[in-house]
């Protein structure tokens, strides 16, 4: 599933081009009281195509990671402050036939000992990708190189469990060749602790391009894209020792209003209760927001596109935040005003508002087609990037104050 620029040109095709804006400064205001500013665009040596959502370190400065550029065109992992200054860290493919990994679509996570871990989705001794734990400074050390049958090409960033240890799902790989989900060790000690698949018709879900979070009650909670009781994706439960089970299976309900092809990641709100989104289904066909209980009852919050035109945006691929004000906020990769994707609020009741649409201003100089989550850093800002547009057509860093 090597992802090259055409291939994400074909994946907007949907997306007509856009239209200029009068607003060329940095800062645009949309929404009254929200204001939203162009921190950095990327210049393709300092990183390019940026799927992944930025975190914030104990130091206050953000980090994240480019499935293209740097100094081999194989991805960077790259620091900036809050107010804009990048410095690109690492790049990937910087030793022989790629053992330090290439082409990261994760979400880094600071461990308890100070360092950032994450994936690449190939590179390492298999050419199947790796687990990399990186200092603050930028010193990486390959961990694992995934092999096949432990899993290969992840897609999603760790989860740091109450134990010390990090845990992780692959796409490919494992016994049925379906995903897998594991666990690692500070030190790279590797355990494979489930693989899809192993149920009949792969009931128990296949293939999990989002990563795991950790519950309130202990355990792991994500998602596969496909699978389930009708093969249309699933929301499962496992515990830290690998005892798994499906919560629930999407398309259970007449016409898949209950949503189809969960590619996203979930969120615990205040409440509780797991917060996510599906690519397909719902009353419109292009998704729904969904609330969903830790014994399994899945509630549709919100049909996306539910306005002609899909001004309120369209393809939710990244995960949702809960920001301290207690609402959930989120991207749409295309839709909007401008077809170029949009930030968006929504109440756990499901009350949706456009906060922002990209492509706002000439030349889409504040980004377009944003793929990562948003996180709120200590100043109370949102941070997020985009995969196009900017002031080179690299992608950009964004933040919005909300």
């Amino acid at each position: 599933m090597f992802i090259k620029k055409s291939a994400i040109s074909m994946l907007f095709a949907a997306a007509s081009l856009c239209t200029s804006g009068s607003q060329s400064a940095a800062e645009t205001e949309s929404v009254p009281g929200t204001t939203f500013t162009t921190l950095h665009s990327f210049t393709g040596a300092d990183g390019d195509l940026s799927f992944a959502g930025l975190v914030q370190g104990k130091n206050g400065r953000l980090y994240g990671t480019t499935y293209y550029g740097g100094a081999n065109n194989d991805g960077e992992v790259f620091q900036i402050t809050t107010a804009g200054k990048l410095k690109p860290l690492h790049s990937f493919c910087s030793t022989g036939d790629c053992a330090d990994g290439e082409y990261s679509y994760a979400v880094l996570v600071q461990g308890a000992d100070g360092n950032f871990y994450g994936t690449t989705y190939l590179g390492g001794s298999n050419d199947d990708g790796t687990v990399f734990k990186m200092s603050p400074k930028g010193a990486l050390t390959t961990l694992h190189s995934f092999g096949g049958t432990d899993g290969s090409q992840p897609l999603a960033g760790l989860a740091e469990g109450s134990d010390g240890d990090f845990y992780g799902t692959t796409n490919l790989g494992g016994s049925h060749n379906a995903g897998t989900v594991f666990k690692i060790t500070p030190s790279g000690e590797f355990t494979t602790l489930h693989s899809f698949c192993s149920k009949a018709a792969c009931a128990d879900g296949q293939s999990s391009y989002a990563g795991l979070i950790l519950a309130t009650d202990g355990n792991l909670y994500g998602t596969t894209l496909a699978g389930g009781s009708h093969g249309r994706g699933t929301v499962f439960k496992i515990t830290k020792s690998g005892a798994f089970s499906t919560l629930y299976s999407f398309c259970s309900q007449s016409g898949c209003a209950d949503g189809e092809f969960p590619q996203i990641g979930l969120v615990q709100a205040s409440n509780g209760n797991l917060y996510g989104a599906t690519l397909e289904g719902g009353a419109y066909g292009s998704g729904i927001v969904f609330e969903l209980t830790l014994s399994g009852v899945l509630t549709t919050v919100y049909s996306i596109c539910s306005q002609n035109g899909c001004p309120d945006g369209n393809y939710l691929y990244a995960p949702l935040t809960q920001a301290q004000d207690g609402n959930l906020y989120g991207i749409m990769q295309i839709g909007g005003a401008n077809n170029g994707g949009t930030i968006f609020k929504i109440t756990l009741s499901g009350t949706l508002t456009t906060l922002y649409s990209f492509c706002s201003q000439p030349a889409c100089a504040d980004g377009q087609y944003p793929a990562a989550g948003l996180v709120q850093t200590t100043n109370g800002n949102l941070y997020g990037t985009t995969a196009d547009g900017g002031g080179h057509g690299n992608g950009t860093v964004f933040s919005i104050a909300p």
